[in-house]
């Protein structure tokens, strides 16, 4: 299917591996240009090799680090230069908090958790929404976590966090509503990435996502068909989720 994308402009936070790779690699393949950013240019440019080409340029990698706000406001600034334009399509992501539980948790650890998995996705909005609103189209779409609906008990910090990020996505979703911006997020559960295995010391056992399959369902809330779809927070976790709604 033509999701009616081509020719649009994205930029993918964390998106040198795992699902932000996963996301990188959908857009570009429905021909969007994008922009992605980690920590570590070999690790880019192998992630970059993977993008298939599009017309309107070469796909931009760029070394960033998404955990504070002002980093992840300097991503979309350096994006948006480097693309030309845009970008029309914002993905956020990062890397999670360190896992514990309330009582092995201290106070201070709160804060860089927040920093990462709230005030980034902040900081990512007010750079590059602003924009889509002056050109009356554009799409955010947040990788958070199924841990919104449903916490996991031994990440009281992503579980935190990420509510947090879920709320003020669906506040930003309802203001902009009429503007041709949608807002949505994305709540994986376990799939085949680095960070599954480091959370379960490498032993991953049952069924678990294929990044690619999350990615196109990233890229499918871009699309042009997606357009009346916003403020919804869609889990993708192979039916993990136990509530009714």
């Amino acid at each position: 299917m033509d999701l009616g994308i081509s020719g649009r402009t994205a930029a993918v936070a964390a998106g040198s591996a795992g699902l932000g790779l996963a996301s990188a690699v959908a857009l570009a393949t429905d021909g969007v240009r994008v922009a992605i950013c980690g920590r570590d240019q070999g690790r880019l440019d192998a992630a970059l090799a993977q993008l298939p080409a599009v017309a309107g340029g070469d796909h931009i990698a760029l070394v960033a680090d998404v955990s504070t706000p002002e980093g992840a406001t300097g991503f979309v600034a350096a994006a948006a230069e480097a693309l030309g334009a845009g970008p029309d399509i914002l993905v956020t992501n990062a890397g999670g908090p360190p896992p514990g539980t309330f009582a092995s948790t201290p106070i201070e650890a709160y804060e860089p958790a927040l920093a990462l998995n709230l005030l980034s996705i902040v900081a990512m909005c007010q750079a590059a929404v602003p924009p889509m609103l002056e050109r009356g189209w554009g799409r955010v779409v947040a990788i958070t976590s199924v841990s919104v609906k449903q916490p996991i008990g031994t990440l009281i910090l992503s579980n935190t966090a990420r509510a947090g990020a879920t709320a003020f996505l669906k506040t930003l979703a309802t203001e902009v509503k009429e503007q041709g911006v949608t807002v949505n997020s994305v709540l994986p559960g376990l799939h085949a990435t680095d960070r599954l295995k480091q959370l379960h010391g490498g032993e991953v056992t049952g069924r678990v996502g294929d990044p690619g399959d999350f990615g196109q369902v990233v890229a499918f809330l871009c699309s042009e068909q997606a357009g009346f779809v916003t403020g919804a927070a869609l889990q993708v976790d192979g039916g993990s989720y136990a509530g009714l709604l």
